[in-house]
């Protein structure tokens, strides 16, 4: 009787799961294991907001994988010891898994894949993570690397891509000796303090039933909507697309033909695009891909810093992006352009502050998304625009992207009473008014705590600067 282990990781989904799908085809039994580490729990990506995400995924599979006759095995600790402990208790000689891109889980897989070859036992690969299978056919004309994104989209559309894997009506029970485990190793490492009170539930069910509901009345408008800070014009799938509860190309065979649904693949492209990065140039964890802007001079201001991250900044448009993250766990995507590119350019502080930030907080912190975005609007990453390109001035942005003030007042109610007229820049707003509207500047809320003109001219001198000692040095 031939035995297959299906090792989950970000993939926590039953549909159009090749690696699952394969092991149920090829093998009598199939046991689905999770397994947690101190990485995963406490580690430096850690969060506290995706730990109890991931433990409602994780539930939610379980629960699915029973509604088909199977279950979820859970372990703790070396995925390494733990899988090899397993297939020879179970008597498996084959670990299925999907592949990930980030530059620790290829670490981790080649440590794995190592301790199982030398037990004898077999660990194979497949697609699922992305819309295409493979990032290594990506290249251009030349046979080189993409480093910027449109030539890249339009090499990624011709990509062929595999046929959705079909799951069958039933799965095979596991033996009844076996123990399943438990989840409180998860349920122990989340702390209360650090979680978002608005938070999307996790789960294959939950996002199949958002996907639906943008599928039925959002995805024909999302090019017109998409930016509007004040309207539910976004997919709200990124979470469940970085846990693997949806499956990236399954969404895209269900994509309608309609100017929106092209605009929403285009963001999906750019999700693919930022794994093909860091697949391809690890080094971006750590450094800027621009090499010309490796001596830019951050800024050192821990003041600065706390303000940006509690949204006590002045500019209503950053204050309530940052709140808004806070209370969900996720922020729309206009807003986090708008307070990276504050964050880098107005206050001058180190993107990695940024992006560590995100990470802690955010229900769909992805790295390799995370680290990509926040390098294009540190105007140091990939997209090869003038950096004066991506130094957005709040105000306009508030005046452009959130019109009616509604997503403004809807997270920082201090200025509900001020006019719209002043809205945008309540500083302005004269002192008899600002009595009446119950919002005196300074008291009920703060000054800015930067001038953005002068902040702008700031941010370019640092930039010209950094490039020209890099011409000079080489």
């Amino acid at each position: 009787m031939k035995t297959i282990i299906v090792w989950y990781r970000n993939d926590l989904r039953l549909s159009d799961h090749p690696a699952l799908i394969t092991a149920v085809e090829a093998a009598d039994v199939v046991v689905p294991v999770f397994i947690f580490n101190d990485s995963l729990l406490t580690g430096h990506h850690s969060s506290a907001n995706r730990n109890r995400f991931l433990l409602e995924c994780l539930s939610d599979l379980k629960h699915n994988l029973q509604a088909k006759g199977s279950d979820l095995l859970v372990r703790s600790g070396q995925a390494e010891e733990i899988l090899v402990a397993l297939a020879n208790e179970l008597e498996a000689d084959e670990i299925y898994y999907s592949a990930d891109y980030t530059p620790h889980a290829i670490k981790r897989d080649k440590a794995v894949k190592a301790a199982l070859e030398s037990a004898g036992l077999k660990f194979r690969g497949f697609p699922g993570r992305l819309a295409v299978s493979s990032l290594e056919n990506l290249k251009t004309k030349a046979g080189t690397l993409h480093k910027v994104f449109t030539p890249f989209y339009k090499n990624w559309l011709q990509i062929e891509r595999r046929q959705l894997a079909v799951l069958p009506d039933s799965l095979t029970p596991l033996a009844t000796h076996i123990d399943v485990g438990n989840f409180e190793v998860i349920e122990d490492s989340i702390d209360t303090k650090l979680l978002s009170p608005d938070v999307l539930k996790g789960g294959e069910t939950a996002a199949r039933k958002r996907l639906t509901e943008f599928l039925d009345t959002g995805i024909n408008t999302y090019q017109e909507t998409n930016n509007n800070m004040s309207m539910a014009g976004t997919s709200r799938l990124s979470s469940y697309l970085h846990f693997g509860c949806l499956s990236p190309l399954e969404i895209e065979t269900l994509l309608p033909q309609s100017t929106g649904a092209e605009a929403w693949r285009r963001q999906l492209a750019w999700r693919e695009f930022y794994h093909y990065i860091l697949f391809f140039f690890p080094n971006n964890a750590q450094q800027e891909f621009q090499e010309r802007f490796r001596s830019l001079k951050w800024e050192k201001n821990e003041t600065a810093f706390v303000a940006w991250a509690l949204g006590k900044t002045g500019y209503p448009v950053v204050d309530a992006a940052m709140r808004q993250l806070l209370q969900e766990g996720w922020m729309h995507n206009r807003s986090r352009l708008i307070v990276g590119s504050f964050l880098t350019k107005d206050l001058g502080l180190d993107w990695r502050l940024g992006e560590q930030h995100f990470m802690r907080w955010l229900i769909d912190g992805d790295e390799a998304n995370n680290n990509g975005n926040w390098q294009w609007i540190a105007s140091v990453g990939v997209d090869p625009a003038p950096v004066f390109r991506r130094l957005y001035n709040p105000t306009l942005q508030q005046l452009n992207y959130d019109p009616d003030g509604s997503y403004v007042r809807k997270f920082v109610p201090e200025l509900n009473d001020v006019p719209d007229k002043y809205l945008a820049e309540p500083w302005t707003t004269p002192a008899a008014i600002q009595q009446s509207s119950n919002c005196l500047i300074g008291r009920d809320y703060p000054a800015p705590i930067v001038d953005h003109k002068l902040a702008r001219v700031a941010a370019l001198d640092r930039y010209r600067e950094a490039s020209a000692s890099q011409i000079t040095d080489s």
